[in-house]
């Protein structure tokens, strides 16, 4: 028998190679004889630069750029491919994701995308010419004109002086001079993986739906989507080119629409993990497809990682079940796609104990469904 484990990370306490070790030690326990394969994955948010390297066997590069508020931090990036193919990965969450800062310090007017500028920039210099981005789990909501800025775009306010690129410089910005970007940009393909289709202004835009987790006030939300309409008007001029409107223009505050203004082609995050790591090819292969994430629950369906690997295993015939850290009270529509569903939490507990004790639950929760499965095999 064969499994194929394919899960995302359980946000900030497994990452998905871990998780995947966790299931295939249970696997090794409960069926000796089988075969168990981990393909580490992810959707474009933390752990997708990890997961491709580990799964492509890439190699994971540190380099030195501006963290969320502008300080110098240490980002990871990876190359993957061969000599003829080398991608760069990199990903919003280990330059300026929310969990670089404490909750009191989140201020999306006071946070910037320009380290992701810089390492492209970097990238550009070493002769790199393909990049896959991921969006995911930003605290940025400028726009991308921190990005922008870093690869050579000109932003100014009313009387000419040149902003830096953090949230709060959208409410200064007056003029827009893309003259000086990076001409090896036109030479590049960048793939940005993203799974949000929300549009750069508007109630359902980036300052409203994705501002106020990142810490801004409604106050906040109403100035900064203001002031991001007067951006894209700006923008737009420019390019000669509506962006605004584009599914996932408004990912990552806006960094979505900057990428949509330099020729990025935008994907859904699991399908461009996916193709670099063949899962689609080991499903075939397998008797049993196991995925999971930190938590299940409604919006799972709307094309979380886990659907999408549970869509491939339906595809190919094969069952699929889910194993999350927890399940939320709004899942019958998983059922469509998985076989079971399983939470690794065993009893009431904090969420702190939760996540001290996940690979312990984890490993209990996996023995159990493998214990399972192996007794239905008698």
């Amino acid at each position: 028998m064969k499994f194929v484990i394919a899960p995302d990370s359980f946000k900030g306490s497994l990452t998905a190679a871990q998780v995947g070790a966790v299931i295939a030690r249970a696997i090794r326990q409960g069926m000796p004889e089988a075969e168990a394969a981990v393909v580490p994955m992810a959707d474009g948010g933390e752990g997708t630069v990890d997961a491709l390297v580990q799964a492509t066997g890439g190699t994971l590069i540190e380099h030195r750029v501006s963290g969320p508020e502008g300080e110098p931090r240490t980002a990871c990036y990876g190359e993957v491919g061969g000599a003829k193919t080398l991608s760069a990965v990199l990903e919003a969450a280990n330059i300026f994701g929310l969990p670089l800062l404490p909750p009191e310090r989140r201020n999306p007017l006071q946070t910037t995308s320009r380290g992701l500028g810089e390492l492209m920039r970097a990238l550009l210099d070493k002769g790199c010419r393909q990049f896959i981005v991921g969006l995911g789990g930003s605290s940025t909501n400028d726009g991308g004109i921190g990005m922008l800025s870093a690869l050579g775009a000109r932003f100014t306010d009313g009387e000419g002086n040149p902003l830096e690129g953090f949230g709060r410089d959208l409410t200064k910005l007056r003029h827009v001079d893309l003259a000086g970007l990076d001409p090896r940009l036109k030479d590049s393909r960048i793939t940005v993986a993203c799974d949000v289709t929300n549009p750069l202004l508007g109630p359902q835009g980036a300052s409203h739906i994705f501002g106020p987790q990142k810490g801004a006030s409604p106050e906040q939300v109403a100035l900064l989507d203001e002031s991001m309409a007067r951006y894209a008007v700006l923008m737009e001029a420019a390019l000669s080119l509506r962006l605004r409107e584009r599914q996932g223009a408004g990912a990552a505050g806006g960094l979505g629409f900057a990428f949509m203004a330099i020729g990025a082609e935008m994907a859904p995050g699991a399908q461009v993990v996916e193709q670099l790591t063949g899962l689609k090819q080991q499903i075939a292969q397998a008797d049993w497809v196991i995925t999971g994430e930190g938590r299940s629950d409604e919006q799972t369906v709307f094309g979380k990682l886990p659907w999408y690997v549970a869509q491939w295993a339906n595809e190919a015939g094969k069952p699929a079940i889910l194993i999350s850290g927890s399940l939320g009270a709004d899942i019958e529509a998983l059922y469509d796609r998985f076989a079971a569903c399983f939470s690794t939490v065993p009893r009431p507990s904090t969420l702190e104990a939760c996540m001290e004790e996940a690979e312990r639950n984890l490993e209990q929760c996996a023995r159990n469904v493998i214990r399972l499965l192996a007794r239905q095999r008698v």
